[in-house]
């Protein structure tokens, strides 16, 4: 179980690391900033659209930071079953991303439009092995 614990712990640090972008240098291309999208910087010449953006930005940043929260406490207070649960949900939930973002991803990578290029395959390879590290994790610890 504390190979489970330390993969949700190592899991909400970089999640973490993640909202702090979103939220206080959400144009960084570092720890998944929006930056890497060439779309932020065009968004700059409309006001209304980059207001826009950034409300989905912090929209996302919030929902993270919610989901952080949760995590936290099932770490401190969830019993070994709660843990393992949660870790096959984490699985599910965050493999949902090759179903609608990862497909979008690639298109705008393709198209130019995410720097630096390829891109989309990093991203695409550190949530598989997120998945499978929870996969893993559930299956071993029944």
């Amino acid at each position: 179980m504390l190979v489970l614990t330390w993969a949700i712990v190592v899991f909400g640090l970089l999640e973490l690391m993640n909202v702090a972008v979103l939220y206080f240098a959400p144009g960084s291309r570092k720890a998944n900033g929006v930056g890497v999208f060439a779309a932020w910087e065009r968004s700059k010449a409309d006001p209304e659209l980059h207001q826009f953006v950034r409300y989905l930005v912090s929209w996302v940043a919030g929902t993270k930071l919610i989901f952080l929260a949760l995590l936290a406490v099932l770490l401190v207070t969830g019993s070994d079953q709660a843990k393992t649960a949660a870790s096959a949900v984490l699985a599910i939930s965050i493999a949902v991303f090759f179903w609608r973002m990862f497909p979008l991803a690639r298109r705008i990578d393709a198209a130019g439009q995410m720097a630096p290029r390829g891109y989309s395959i990093f991203l695409g390879t550190m949530i598989a092995v997120m998945v499978a590290a929870f996969a893993i994790g559930a299956i071993t610890s029944i």
